[in-house]
């Protein structure tokens, strides 16, 4: 089974130095490509600019922005068997990138910003027999909130986390279903969490279909 794995933050640059980004570190990326390749999966990350290393074993695609994220997912999408969205993407850009470095004025400057593509729903109008996993970063409401984007993305599960994890050794999990029930909490390394949280797609959703 070929798997797709969308890993770290991505960039959004308000001129040639500047940029808007999220606190993403790629580890849980990283440790579910790895649980997906001792699987015996093939596997493909599309990553955004991090300073880990992946397994070896793994196809690596290096993006930047959102949008290119987004150009490279959709590009693998077709040939992949699933996906699971681990990536913490940036969700907006300036309209306009400066040419050249900002300098201080003293004064106020306004920075507006449109939003930038949502890679999963994009995936989701692309589904054909691929299922799909998303990570949702809640700081309120967050199973409900995980479950509307599970909903509105057309997920087959959806994981819940929160920003302690961004950057972290260690996180928490909560994984939804489509019906909003909470199959499992996991806590621990991101490298045990990862294999457990493998485990659960692998028994839902990659057996069931073979």
């Amino acid at each position: 089974m070929r798997i797709l794995i969308t890993s770290g933050p991505t960039r959004e640059y308000l001129d040639p130095v500047r940029f808007l980004t999220n606190a993403s570190s790629g580890r849980m990326g990283c440790a579910v490509a790895q649980a997906a390749l001792e699987a015996g999966h093939e596997v493909v990350i599309v990553s955004g600019p991090v300073e880990i290393s992946y397994p070896a074993q793994a196809q690596v695609i290096w993006v930047i922005t959102t949008q290119q994220m987004c150009e490279a997912c959709l590009a693998e999408f077709d040939r992949c068997d699933g996906v699971i969205a681990v990536a913490a993407p940036c969700d907006y850009r300036p309209v306009r990138q400066a040419k050249h470095k900002w300098r201080k004025t003293g004064r106020s400057r306004l920075v507006r910003l449109v939003e930038t593509p949502d890679i999963l729903a994009h995936l989701a109008m692309r589904k054909r027999h691929q299922w799909m996993v998303g990570f949702a970063l809640e700081t309120r409401q967050a199973q409900q909130r995980a479950w509307q984007k599970l909903q509105q993305k057309h997920c087959d599960l959806m994981v819940v986390n929160g920003p302690a994890a961004m950057h972290a050794p260690d996180t928490h999990i909560d994984i939804l279903d489509p019906q909003g029930q909470v199959v499992a909490s996991l806590a621990g390394p991101k490298q045990t969490v990862a294999r457990q949280l493998f485990q659960i797609i692998s028994d839902r959703l990659i057996r069931p279909n073979r």
